[in-house]
This record gives C-alpha cells, structure tokens and sequence, in this order.
C-alpha cells in the first residue's frame, strides 16, 4: 500500500526527517522585513553618496565671501576647482597653510554665472594652473528624493495595514482564510510517548496497532488486511483521549497534523470547507501521516436538526470532511483521529464504516489504573517515605486521570504551603478532599445554633450510612463548609460501581432522609438544608418507577423519554405515549417508595436517639470525623483519641411528650435548655 516512495518523507544521513527541515512558521515573514529595512537604507546610502560624489573627499571649509575665494583662487592656494552649477568645489593645494585645517573648499557663486567671471575662471586656471571641471549634477538623486514619499507611504502601509490582517491564525490572516490551521507536530515536539499514558489498557493497545502499521505495512497487508481509514476516541472529559493522541505523535515516525475543530468555523460560509481542501492537500503532500481532529463535535454534529434547519457553515465543513475521508479523492495513507465526548451528536454519516471504522472507548480507569496513573503523575514530585499510591487508588473511584493528576498537583501545592520536605498521606487525603468537594472554608463564621442544626442534620446521615445495608458507608463526616455546603457526609465506594441494584437504590433513598428526620427529631423544626438531599430522592425513586422498570405495579415499562433540546434531538414536537391514568399511577408508585423509605428511616433513627446525640455532640468539638472514628463512636460509645477543637455540652433531648402548639412549634418559641430556635442551615 504505501510503495510509492516518491510521496514519502525522505530521512537524511542523520536518520533525521526532511520534514524537520522545514522552515518555521514566521521566518520568511522577518526575512522579508529584513530585506524592506536593507533597501530602505540602501536608498538613503545612494542618496547621500550621490549628492557628496560631485565635491571633494576630506575636511570642507564652508565660504560665505566671494571676494576672499576670488583672493584664494588667484594667490594660487586652490589648485583644483570643479563648477556644479552655482557650486564652486575647491581643492588646497598641497603644502599650503590652509591644508593644516581643510582639504577642500565651497562655495555659492554668483547667480548667474556670467561671461566675466568664466573668463576669469579660465584666465586663472592658465595662470596659476588650475584644473577646471564643468559638471551637471546627476538626475538620479532628485528622482530618488522626490519618489522618497511614496516609497515611505508604502511602508507604512504594509507594516500597519497588511500587518493587521495578518490575524492570529498564522501568516495570512485574511488575505489566507482558507488556509489550514492545522499544527505540525514531530517527534522533537513532544516528549508524550505510551509511557506516559497509563490506566486505559485496551484503548491503548488499539492505537498501538496504528503506528505498528505505519513503521511496518507489509506485515499487515500480508493477509490482504487494511488499517482503518479513521479512529474516533470517545469518553468522558478527563480520560486522556488528547494524551493518547500527543502519545502517537510521539510515537510514530511520520507527521501528525494536530487540529480543533472550532479552527473550521467560521462567519464566512465556505472557509470552512476550504480549509479542510487545504488540510488534507499538505497530508496528501506528506503521506503517508496522520491527522487529529480534536472536539470534532463543534463541526460534525448531525445535519438537519434544530429550529430553522442547520448552521450552513458547519454542513458545509462537515460535507467537505465526509468527502476527503472517503470519496473519489481520498487516500488510504492518511490516517484520521478524533476526539469526541459527545458520539450522540455526531452525525451517522461521519460514523459508518469507511470513515471512521474503529470507535475506541476511553473509559474511566479502574483501581488498577487509577494506581498506574498515581505512579506516572507521582514521579514528577517528592513523596514521603511511607506513601502508598494503593490507599489513595482505593480512595479515588470513579476518579479519572486528569483529576488524578490534579489530586498530585494539589498534594504538592499543599504540601508546600506546610512548609513540607515531601508529600505525605496527609497531604494526599488533603487534596482528594479539596479536589472532589471543595476547599474547607475556615474563615466562614456560623452561631452555634446553625452549627447544632448542621450537627444532627450530618449526625442522622452518618447513622443511616453506618447501619442501612447495601450502601457505601461513611467515609468522612464534617461541619466545616466545604465547597457549597455548610456540612457534608461523605461516601466513599468500596469498589469501582458499574451498575446498581434496587436494593441499594432504596437504601440510597433512606440514608438522603437521615439529615431532615434528624433535624425535625433533635431541633423541633426542619431547615433549608435538606434540599440536596431532596432533590436526589426525588430523582432515583422516579428513574425506578420510569426508566429502570423496578415498579412492581407498573412492571419493566419505559415510561420516560430521554431529554433531548430541540437543537440537539431529532424532533421538535413529541406526540405523548402514556395515558393520564397512567402518570397518576406513577404519581402514586413514586410516592409510595418515598414514603416507605421515609419511615424505615425514622424508625432506624428513633432506635439510636442516643447514638445520634454522641455523633452530634463529636461534630460539634472535633468538626470533623474519619470513618473509622464514627464506627468507635457507634460501637464503644467513646469520642475520638485527638485534642477536641472546643468544648461543648451535651443538648438536653427534645422529649418526644412535650407540648407543641397548633402552628407545630415549642410552646415558649424556644428549644429546650433556652437555645433559641436557629435559622434555616
């Protein structure tokens, strides 16, 4: 497939490719610049030598008298007079006492010159032998003066004019639009190789038969086989379909033309298109080679959707990319990639086979990955003795790479500030934290009955987590704010999740009402704090009923459409499916897992009143409590091993008999133990 050597990049004697050659962006730009500022001086260098060629080399004795030139001149001191008009250009003779100061002499005539004194010119020359030289000056100087204008116009000009339109695409600007922005990357630009990439096995080992191809072609083309014409790199953002791709160009010994697809659009119709023309002319021109369209989703989304039908601009460009991947002028030695975490909205035509053949899926790494990834970014920074990457792998799940590499960099940073000598666990811990929920706000200044609200709210979610099987059990519990929360109870996996079951749906349901029943139990009254918690169980009991067909009553039915804009979606109008009857039945299933998860949960917290109590209270010294801890705390009733952030006592209970009034609040409008009521957490 690829004999033809002639379209080959040739390698020199240095094993060096010609493609490296090439000049650099922007180097005959400043070549030209240079060789505009050589002709300007040059000009200016003629026009000065050609006025000061009509007199005399060496010092020159300006005169204003005539009659003492005329005494010079007939005492025999001037050997050499050359007449330019009304110019009169001396030369000393030698030995003279004027030499001592001057060379030469001049002086303006009388004008005109007059039949009287040429004769004299003639009589003193015979005289005191004198050479006389009648000359004309040049015309060329005048007419380099007098275009001098325009000359300085032009440049101008061009410098401030052509200049602008040079726009930050590259030489061209708008005078080039469409001109290829694509960017040349070799080996020497990037140090990315498949070391580097890490947790994304598979995906790898499909690239990898690529550049196989391309440093060794027969062997694949013993049995008759083809490469793909084009591979599409899909996942979610941060799973390293970018890395992979700079690793290929690392890689593989042949250019890697690296391009976005926004560099294709633009507000003129059919630049676009003139630019993906130009783009695979230069592959064409340096085959065989590969090109990486990154977000190809900015220019490949399905045609004919939307109000008002589609961008024409965008058809257009994606019309000239269908084309050049596989029509009558397509090349079996380009090789195109891209990068997209949108497949939905691509259109079909760009995803059949004979353009994009292999899809490549770029999942999120699992804790095998995730560990390799920890290594990879580690080597870059100083860890302590004692750090194992394993603990924070199983600590990070469905974590991807990038914010992996962030967790590292964050770590480093933190560890900084403390004024380390290497990272430590803490530092780690610290930046897992910071990275998934948010920096500790510290300096944020609450009363103590908002944090009391907070106590029990994160207290009731603890609990249910600890003791509700068939959920993730608490990781970290804390009143400090972190992020958008006042207090949060986080769950960390035991594993990598890949589905979930009914039962730990509805255990998910049960441990979202713990901060709400624990505020209405503990405070007397609920609080605005409870909105997350709502707004997630009103989302999974309706996917069990509409989606994930785990309604007994209304059996494995779907009975929601999936979300789709009218930009994105394929309809405009739906016709609507299901019947009112039926959306009442839903109404009421929803509603019945809701309410049964919201008195398993009362009943979990009414047998563990004290318990909660014993969390809160923990909350409200230590601010904050591992896992570990609140597992002691449940199990042996005993607080932490570790100096408390402040003391408190413990809130008398809110005795379930007391007296309410009709509007539901404490008679007296106070908590017992004179607490006032707090505000909405």
């Amino acid at each position: 497939m690829f004999d033809d050597d002639d379209r080959k990049p040739k390698n020199d004697d240095d094993g060096h490719r010609d493609d490296d050659k090439r000049e650099p962006k922007g180097v005959g730009f400043k070549s030209s610049k240079l060789l505009f500022l050589i002709i300007f001086i040059g000009i200016l260098v003629a026009i000065v030598a050609g006025s000061s060629s009509i007199g005399f080399t060496g010092r020159q004795d300006e005169m204003t008298d005539w009659t003492k030139f005329v005494k010079k001149v007939e005492s025999g001191e001037i050997d050499q007079i050359r007449v330019v008009n009304r110019d009169f250009y001396g030369r000393y003779r030698s030995g003279g006492a004027e030499t001592k100061q001057f060379d030469r002499v001049h002086i303006t005539g009388p004008d005109p010159l007059g039949d009287y004194w040429q004769k004299w010119l003639h009589e003193q020359a015979q005289k005191n032998t004198i050479m006389l030289d009648f000359q004309k000056p040049p015309e060329w100087p005048g007419i380099v003066v007098a275009f001098l204008p325009w000359l300085l116009l032009f440049f101008l000009v061009y410098f401030f004019v052509f200049r602008q339109l040079r726009g930050p695409g590259g030489p061209g600007g708008v005078l080039s639009f469409g001109k290829s922005r694509a960017t040349l990357i070799s080996k020497d630009k990037t140090k990315k190789t498949f070391k580097d990439v890490a947790g994304i096995d598979e995906a790898k080992q499909e690239v990898e038969e690529i550049v196989g191809f391309l440093k060794n072609p027969k062997k694949f083309q013993r049995l008759g086989g083809r490469i793909p014409k084009g591979i599409l790199l899909i996942g979610s953002p941060g799973t390293g379909k970018t890395l992979l791709a700079k690793a290929i160009a690392g890689e593989a010994d042949v250019p890697f033309y690296s391009i976005s697809g926004s560099d294709f659009v633009e507000m003129f119709v059919g630049v676009g298109a003139s630019r993906v023309r130009d783009l695979f002319q230069q592959a064409r021109e340096n085959s065989p080679c590969i090109i990486f369209l990154d977000e190809i989703d900015a220019v490949g989304r399905r045609r004919g959707t939307g109000l008002g039908g589609g961008h024409d601009e965008r058809e257009q460009t994606l019309n000239e990319i269908l084309v050049q991947m596989d029509g009558m002028e397509s090349d079996d030695k380009i090789i195109v990639m891209a990068a997209t975490n949108r497949p939905d909205v691509l259109d079909p035509a760009l995803l059949r086979p004979g353009r994009f053949d292999r899809h490549v899926y770029v999942d999120l790494p699992d804790i095998k990955g995730r560990d390799q990834i920890l290594k990879v970014h580690s080597k870059r920074v100083k860890l302590a003795p004692g750090v194992d990457l394993g603990v924070l792998a199983k600590a990070t799940p469905m974590f991807s790479g990038a914010d992996l590499e962030n967790i590292i960099n964050e770590a480093a940073l933190v560890a900084v500030m403390k004024d380390k000598d290497a990272i430590d666990m803490e530092d780690l811990e610290e930046a897992r934290d910071k990275v998934k929920w948010g920096r500790e706000k510290k300096s944020r200044v609450m009363d103590e009955a908002d944090r009391w609200v907070t106590a029990y709210h994160e207290a009731g979610h603890a609990l249910l987590g600890f003791y509700v099987p068939h959920v993730d059990k608490p990781h970290k519990v804390t009143i400090m704010p972190r992020g958008p929360s006042l207090g949060a109870t986080h769950f960390l996996p035991s594993k990598d999740i890949y589905n979930r079951t009914r039962k730990e749906l509805l255990g998910q349901i049960v441990v979202a009402f713990g901060g709400r029943i624990a505020e209405e139990m503990f405070v007397g009254d609920i609080s605005t704090g409870a909105k997350g918690d709502i707004d997630q169980v009103t989302e999974i009991s309706r996917k069990m009923v509409c989606e994930w067909g785990m309604s007994d009553r209304l059996g494995p039915i779907k009975y929601q459409d999936d979300e789709e804009t009218v930009f994105l979606g394929r309809e405009i109008s739906r016709t609507q499916a299901i019947s009112p009857s039926t959306l009442v039945a839903i109404d009421e299933e929803v509603r019945r897992i809701v309410d049964e998860c919201y008195s398993e949960a009362r009943r979990e917290l009414e047998a563990h009143r004290e318990a909660i109590e014993l969390v809160a209270k923990a909350l409200m010294e230590y601010e904050v409590i591992t896992g570990e801890e609140l597992e002691r705390i449940l199990k042996e009733k005993k607080l932490p091993d570790r100096a408390p952030v402040k003391q408190v006592t413990f809130r008398p209970l809110l005795k379930r008999e007391e007296k309410r009034s009709e509007d539901g609040k404490l008679a007296g409008g106070d908590l017992p133990g004179g607490m006032p009521t707090p505000a909405p957490a």
